[in-house]
């Protein structure tokens, strides 16, 4: 009886999986990526330049969180074993082709990445600790007036990625090391659950300065490898590249055909950038000392989606497609193609290097998770109990990701997820207007040579700032300027 009934939970979870994922999902990120894009002017393309400055200037020292340590957490969170395993997965389902989509879905969600991440920055608040915190719930109640769709959004994603992924990781972590070394899981569990709990304890400073230290580590390594296969394949690149065009309209014959490399493609981007998710948005709002205007993180985490699926895909990618494990026969797929392809481009030792990559990328994505639902569990409740409560419930998911196999918990996760993100479009739609007018004033004021300032009393129609953070008496607003005429972005 039991077995059947959870036999029908995860068929249930799995049909709604494959339409959120399948299709809803896909069509409203998308959609939601081609608004922002043109409503900005593409500024992801136009500023580029100005948003990668922003990124590599925010190593200020801060007894907060830098705009550089914000980047990393975010880096994080994003960078996982779907870097990986993921594209490797999207390539054997939807060919080479898939990779094209996966830039150009990329490229649409810089857009949204940014209008989620600088709401995140207007809406925030300050804890007792002294802590800025926000994101999508915050803006959802502070910006709307929706305290009940703002705890929708933390009930969803605490379920995600306090619990369901943090499980997924250590499992992930524990199969690597026990298959690369033959390590006990439970031992392993235990140190995992060990070093997690002393970061964790430190709260969203803590895991900021530990994402600081390792993020570079794991993204450097990682390119350094793709880089050498790069090498060692040189005058295959033009041939991959113009391969990877052909296949992905249908136009060289290829797994999965155009249809399915645009589908794998778009899903799997979509996935590992988390554009338009609103998980980034939480630790976005957490950068101090205060920049000195909101879009200046948009900025920031608009390059993190970048460096997530253009750069770190991208490596992956590269050392698949130029191996030539493709095409030979055989039934390796995720990881495991990644790591024959690396076996045979550098050699026996690449098994252990796998295993080594995957360590940083879980555990990084497993305490930036944790931030992530940190904000939105004191959301819900400003309770010090019930934050170590949650603290502890976590750690336990961590023990028990470790030893188990959760194929049911990560499903459900990815349904937590999908809504998630459904929750988070609709409201970043509705304030739209307000970002849109927030980025404007960022650009014209870097237009006329000035450090752009946030005033909010040039924003008299915001409701819900937060006055001890940004300070102003109103005036003649920008929002109310926008009643008589479209917000044209100025080209800078």
């Amino acid at each position: 009886m039991f077995e059947s009934v959870l036999n029908l939970v995860d068929s249930t979870i799995n049909a709604v999986n494959g339409m959120l994922w399948g299709s809803v999902l896909i069509y409203v990120l998308v959609a939601a990526g081609v608004l922002f894009t043109l409503r900005l002017g593409f500024i992801q393309l136009r500023m580029f330049g100005h948003g990668t400055k922003l990124v590599l200037q925010g190593r200020e020292k801060t007894n907060g969180i830098s705009s550089f340590q914000v980047f990393c957490t975010s880096m994080a969170a994003r960078v996982g074993t779907g870097n990986m395993a993921g594209v490797a997965v999207a390539i054997t389902v939807g060919g080479a082709g898939a990779v094209f989509w996966m830039w150009l879905i990329a490229l649409l969600g810089m857009a949204t990445a940014f209008i989620e991440s600088t709401l995140a920055q207007v809406y925030k608040v300050k804890d007792s600790d002294g802590q800025y915190r926000g994101g999508p719930a915050y803006y959802m109640e502070q910006g709307l007036g929706k305290r009940w769709m703002g705890s929708l959004f933390s009930i969803l994603l605490i379920i995600a990625f306090g619990f369901a992924f943090n499980a997924a990781q250590a499992n992930t972590m524990t199969d690597a090391l026990n298959n690369a070394f033959g390590l006990d899981k439970t031992m392993v569990g235990l140190v995992i659950v060990a070093v997690a709990a002393y970061i964790i304890s430190g709260g969203l400073k803590k895991v900021a300065k530990a994402s600081e230290l390792i993020v570079p580590v794991m993204a450097v390594a990682y390119l350094a490898i793709a880089l050498v296969v790069l090498v060692m394949n040189l005058e295959q690149v033009p041939a991959a590249l113009a391969y990877i065009v052909k296949s992905a309209f249908g136009w060289e014959e290829a797994a999965g055909g155009a249809m399915g490399a645009m589908m794998a493609g778009i899903a799997r981007g979509l996935f590992s950038n988390e554009a338009g998710m609103g998980s980034a948005a939480n630790i976005a709002a957490s950068a101090s000392p205060n920049p000195n205007h909101p879009a200046s993180q948009g900025f920031v985490q608009m390059i993190g989606v970048f460096v997530d699926t253009i750069v770190i895909c991208s490596a992956t990618a590269a050392i698949i497609l130029l191996s030539g494990v493709l095409d030979a026969p055989g039934e390796q797929k995720g990881i495991g193609l990644l790591q024959l392809a690396l076996t045979n481009e550098v050699g026996g030792w690449a098994a252990y290097f796998v295993a080594f990559a995957i360590i940083l990328f879980c555990f990084s994505s497993i305490i930036a998770n944790y931030s992530y639902a940190e904000s939105n569990i004191l959301f819900l409740s400003k309770s010090k109990k019930v934050l170590y409560t949650f603290r502890a419930l976590v750690l336990a998911m961590v023990m028990a990701g470790s030893v188990a196999s959760l194929q049911l918990v990560w499903n459900f996760a990815d349904v937590s997820m999908g809504l998630m993100a459904l929750v988070n479009i609709a409201a970043i739609v509705m304030l739209s207007k307000v970002a849109f007018a927030v980025i404007k004033d960022y650009e014209l004021q870097l237009k006329a040579g000035k450090v752009p300032t946030f005033d909010a009393a040039h924003f008299p129609e915001l409701n819900g700032l937060d006055e001890k953070i940004w300070k102003g008496k109103p005036s003649a607003g920008v929002l109310a300027k926008e009643e008589e005429e479209s917000v044209a972005v100025p080209e800078v």
